[in-house]
C-alpha cells in the first residue's frame, strides 16, 4: 500500500530527474571526506582559480559599495563588453535590449525555454548531449526529439539526419559546438546545410556556444548566426563566463538574440531572481574586455592535457578514444569492457561500470547514459597531467582484474 504524502508535490517533477554529474561528484566528495583517495573526473569545472586581476575587479567593487541591486537583465558596462565580444570574435552586431545576463548559462537556457516552449512543441536535441536540456525541455512542456550523432561521424550532427527528424510539431533545435560530452565541433560546410534546414522549417535555433574558446588543433567553432542574417533572427546564443574564464561560481551567463524573445526572458527573470550578482557583473565585464589574455595560458595547458589522456585511455584494453575538437572532456568508448565480470559479478552498463570504477578503481567519470548513449563514459581532463594519468593508470589497473 502506498502511504499519501505529507506534502504532495507538484506533478511535473515526475519529469525531472538528479543531474547525475552533480550526484556521481557528491558520492566522491563524501568519500573524500571519510579519508578515501578519490580521484575525481566527473565535473564541468575548470580546475584553474580565476584569475587574480578578475578578483582584484571584484574586491574593487565590494569595497566601492557596488553591492545593489542592478537592472535585471545586466549592468550597462557588462552588456557592452559582451557587444564587443560578439563583435570582435564572431562579426555579429546586437544591441543592448538584445541581450539578458543572466545566473550563469543553465539559467539562460532555462528561461529561453520557458519563453518559447508550450506543451507539445517538439525540441531537436543531437545526442549526445549535456544532461540538463531534455529535463529542461520537459519542465516546460516540451518534447526532446533525439537525433543520435555517430562517433564514426565524429559526434556531429548529419543534417540528413535532423531534416528526418523534423515533424509539424518541431520548433526549436539545440546546437551546442563545442560538444558537450563529446568535444565535437560542426564543420562550417555541415553548419551551412543545418542553416538551410532551419531557414527551410522556420526553426528556431538555441545555440549553447559556452566552450567556444575551448578549442583544438585549428578548430575554429562557428556560430550558425553569423552566417546568415536570416539565421541571426531565428538564433538565441548562449554564453557565460564559467568554463573560459574559470569563473563557475560566480553565475554569470547571458543570451544574445531577437529583441522580443529577449524581453520575455527578461520578464521572466524580473520575476525570479532579478539581477545577476552586481559584483560578479563587474568581474565578469573586466574578464571578458581582456578577450584571450587570461585564458590563453589555461587552453595551452588543456592542450597537453587533452594529448596525454587521449593516448593514456587508448592504452586501456577494451577502450578506445575519439581525439575530442574541444571543450575539456575525453569520451572513451568503452564497449568492450561491458559484459565483464569482477568477482563474478558481470558489469552489464555504464552504471554498473561507473559504480566498478569509483569502487574499485577509486575514480570518478561519468556514465554516458545520461548523455544518450550506453557505450560510453565522460572524463573531464581539467585536471593536472599528473592526476590524469595516475587516474588512467587506475582505470587501466582496474579493468585488467576483470574477467
Amino acid at each position: 500500500m502506498t502511504v499519501p504524502s505529507k506534502f504532495p508535490l507538484a506533478s511535473r517533477l515526475t519529469l525531472l530527474k538528479p543531474s547525475p554529474t552533480l550526484q556521481l561528484a557528491a558520492r566522491a566528495r563524501e568519500l573524500k571526506e571519510q579519508g578515501i583517495d578519490i580521484l575525481d573526473f566527473s565535473g564541468g569545472e575548470p580546475d584553474f582559480n580565476t584569475p587574480d586581476p578578475i578578483r582584484e575587479k571584484a574586491i574593487q567593487a565590494i569595497r566601492e559599495g557596488y553591492t545593489k541591486y542592478t537592472a535585471v537583465g545586466g549592468i550597462t558596462e557588462l552588456k557592452s563588453a559582451i557587444i564587443e565580444k560578439f563583435q570582435r570574435d564572431q562579426n555579429l552586431s546586437f544591441v543592448p535590449k538584445e541581450i539578458v545576463v543572466s545566473c550563469g548559462a543553465k539559467h539562460s537556457l532555462f528561461q529561453i525555454f520557458q519563453a518559447l516552449v508550450n506543451p507539445g512543441d517538439q525540441i531537436l536535441l543531437p545526442t549526445p548531449a549535456w544532461v540538463s536540456y531534455p529535463d529542461q525541455i520537459l519542465l516546460n512542456g516540451g518534447e526532446p526529439i533525439l537525433i543520435p550523432c555517430r562517433e564514426e561521424d565524429g559526434f556531429r550532427l548529419n543534417p540528413d539526419a535532423l531534416e528526418a527528424s523534423i515533424t509539424p510539431r518541431s520548433k526549436i533545435l539545440v546546437l551546442n559546438s563545442p560538444n558537450n560530452p563529446t568535444g565535437a565541433i560542426i564543420g562550417k560546410r555541415e553548419l551551412e546545410r543545418i542553416g538551410e534546414i532551419v531557414l527551410k522549417y522556420g526553426l528556431i535555433v538555441i545555440s549553447d556556444e559556452i566552450y567556444e574558446k575551448i578549442v583544438f588543433d585549428g578548430n575554429l567553432p562557428i556560430s550558425l548566426a553569423s552566417l546568415d542574417k536570416r539565421l541571426k533572427e531565428s538564433t538565441i546564443i548562449v554564453n557565460g563566463v564559467s568554463k573560459t574564464y574559470a569563473m563557475t561560481g560566480w553565475r554569470i551567463g547571458y543570451a544574445a538574440g531577437p529583441r522580443e524573445i529577449m524581453n520575455a526572458v527578461e520578464t521572466i527573470q524580473s520575476q525570479t531572481t532579478s539581477n545577476p550578482t552586481s559584483i560578479s557583473q563587474k568581474a565578469a565585464a573586466f574578464a571578458i574586455e581582456s578577450g584571450d589574455k587570461y585564458f590563453q595560458p589555461m587552453l595551452n595547458e588543456y592542450r597537453n592535457r587533452r594529448s596525454r589522456i587521449v593516448a593514456a585511455l587508448n592504452d586501456v584494453p577494451g577502450v578506445t578514444c575519439l581525439n575530442p575538437d574541444g571543450a575539456f572532456y575525453a569520451f572513451p568508448n568503452i564497449s568492450g569492457v561491458l559484459g565483464r565480470s569482477y568477482r563474478g559479478h558481470p558489469l552489464l552498463n555504464v552504471y554498473e561500470l561507473a559504480e566498478f570504477f569509483l569502487d574499485v578503481a577509486r575514480v570518478a567519470i561519468v556514465p554516458g547514459a545520461p548523455f544518450g548513449t550506453d557505450r560510453h563514459m565522460r572524463m573531464s581532463f581539467a585536471a593536472s597531467l599528473e592526476v590524469l594519468e595516475k587516474g588512467a593508470q587506475r582505470i587501466k589497473q582496474a579493468t585488467g582484474q576483470l574477467d
